[in-house]
């Protein structure tokens, strides 16, 4: 599968329509959220932490693909509540995207190693993953259970981000 046969399968997820400039509902400011948050210092999350970034509780909306977590913020108008795509916000979306299922059902409550997914499938999630790091901001990784954070030095925060722009 080409890295864009997913858009085809799940719409505009992830497929680069979303802007920093049309990211959602818009401040009284006429920006969008996304546009008024500083960019975020690299850390880790686990799965608890994750949840707390689902667009609202939090105007930030984050989320994970295959053990990487990214600020889909920007891409609130699908990443958000309302979104499509809203689902995954704040989760580990591996499983969602590698079975192209936005069911609830598809989602775990618990660390996912996708260790049932066939090839096919695990290929989609690395597609998927990448993606993601060409489109939004990589800020750290997914914590398995009992694994400890790394941590990140500001150097290493900038020089990921330079990488990315």
């Amino acid at each position: 599968m080409a890295a864009g046969d997913g858009d085809v399968k799940l719409g505009t997820l992830g497929s680069g329509s979303e802007s920093s400039n049309d990211g959602g509902s818009e401040s009284p400011g006429g920006e969008s959220p996304a546009a008024s948050l500083p960019r975020m210092k690299k850390r880790d999350f686990s799965l608890e932490q994750l949840r707390q970034y689902d667009g609202s509780r939090n105007p930030r909306i984050l989320l994970a693909v295959n053990g990487k977590v990214f600020d889909v913020t920007k891409g609130s108008k699908f990443y958000g509540p309302a979104g499509p795509y809203g689902i995954f916000a704040g989760r580990d979306a591996s499983r969602g995207l590698a079975t192209f299922c936005l069911d609830k059902d598809a989602l775990r409550d618990e660390y996912d190693d996708l260790s049932d997914l066939n090839a096919v499938q695990m290929e989609s999630v690395r597609e998927w993953e990448m993606q993601f790091k060409e489109k939004y901001d990589y800020v750290g990784r997914l914590l398995k259970p009992g694994e400890e954070p790394s941590e990140y030095t500001d150097e290493e925060d900038t020089k990921d981000h330079n990488k990315q722009d």
